[in-house]
């Protein structure tokens, strides 16, 4: 199987320093405040489409490359493509289905072409093809009048993901980012869809992997910890392993040190910008980030940083300059141990 030169690439960049990821898209079209026929442009659909960010590569390619080019111009190292929501359970609720490989092939050609027109010789840039979680689960019954009910299986899940790396491979990524986690079934499902599309390709195909945790205990929706999730997901190698959104970088911190402490790979965590107010909003400023992961940095907690809900290039600006006298996390050596996981993780001694 051919490596991957941009893992390789990667790998010796994050050796040098702290690198950067992306921010939030949905916060900064919000911010365009676009109407319905922006989101539709041209196409013929049945129903309403204003809030189908994803769409917008399509009919409002201009603001995607916009917003892509802001991050990069902040300073991010890797930036992510417009596609949390380009799968085809997602666009069933727009009707939009039948556009979904347009969809990723679309933005994974504007965020590759504004990755490249950044890139030098010095630094390379990178993009992420952004998978996002759906909005079914494998693990959890929709029906509290049934608990063994699932509204999707495992085999339709991985099938709905590996059209969509394809597509995205197609367009010229050079990672797959399993994110927002919040379903570590989901995502094993998502890791086999990558794995299958390898096979078929006869090249590796690194993966990006980040967990959402829902509350303070440190667990994700399907109930496991970031321990015990860590365990279960090791088996692929990702290229990263972390935390997004969930909350700000303050309250996020206390499991940043756990994954940190655990994962012989780099850790990209990238958190909201604070805790949303009354109105959905965010208020947490940039200068407020910065000094939150300028800690993870003295720490040695973190190898990639970004901002995940009311992030903007600003939050990135001052994330690079809160990281660029810092040295990044070293990888430890962990011992070859069996490690299995239900909830929680379970080590067996030698």
């Amino acid at each position: 199987m051919t490596p991957s030169p941009a893992a390789a690439t990667l790998r010796a960049e994050a050796a040098k320093r702290i690198l950067l990821t992306d921010g939030a898209f949905g916060t900064m079209i919000q911010r365009y405040k676009l109407q319905e026929e922006d989101y539709r442009g041209g196409l013929d659909l049945a129903l309403d489409q204003k809030g189908n960010n994803d769409l917008l590569v399509i009919t409002r390619p201009d603001v995607v490359d916009t917003i892509t080019r802001a991050y990069l111009a902040a300073g991010s190292d890797i930036v992510s493509t417009n596609t949390f929501n380009a799968n085809t359970i997602s666009q069933e609720d727009y009707a939009a289905v039948h556009l979904v490989r347009d969809l990723n092939l679309a933005a994974a050609r504007i965020a590759r072409a504004a990755a490249d027109d950044f890139a030098t010789a010095g630094r390379p840039r990178f993009v992420a093809g952004a998978i996002g979680p759906t909005n079914k689960t494998l693990s959890l019954s929709p029906d509290v009048n049934d608990p063994g009910y699932r509204a999707i299986d495992f085999d339709t899940l991985k099938l709905v993901y590996k059209d969509q790396t394809a597509a995205l491979l197609d367009g010229g990524v050079d990672f797959i980012l399993i994110e927002t986690i919040f379903d570590t079934l989901n995502a094993k499902a998502a890791i086999m869809a990558v794995k299958e599309v390898e096979q078929e390709r006869g090249r590796e195909i690194p993966v990006m992997i980040s967990m959402t945790i829902t509350d303070m205990s440190g667990r994700n929706l399907s109930g496991h910890s970031v321990e015990a999730f860590w365990s279960t997901v090791r088996h692929a190698r990702p290229l990263t392993i972390g935390l997004n959104c969930a909350f700000g970088a303050d309250l996020l911190r206390p499991h940043v040190q756990v994954i940190s402490a655990l994962a012989d790979t780099l850790v990209m965590i990238y958190p909201n910008a604070g805790l949303p107010n009354d109105l959905g909003e965010y208020d947490e400023q940039p200068e407020t980030t910065g000094g939150f992961i300028r800690e993870w940095a003295d720490q040695g907690l973190i190898n990639i940083v970004g901002g995940c809900c009311g992030s903007t290039p600003p939050h990135i600006a001052a994330m690079a300059e809160a990281v660029k006298d810092h040295a990044p996390r070293p990888i430890p050596g962990n011992k070859p141990v069996t490690r299995l996981a239900g909830l929680d993780p379970f080590e067996m001694a030698a």
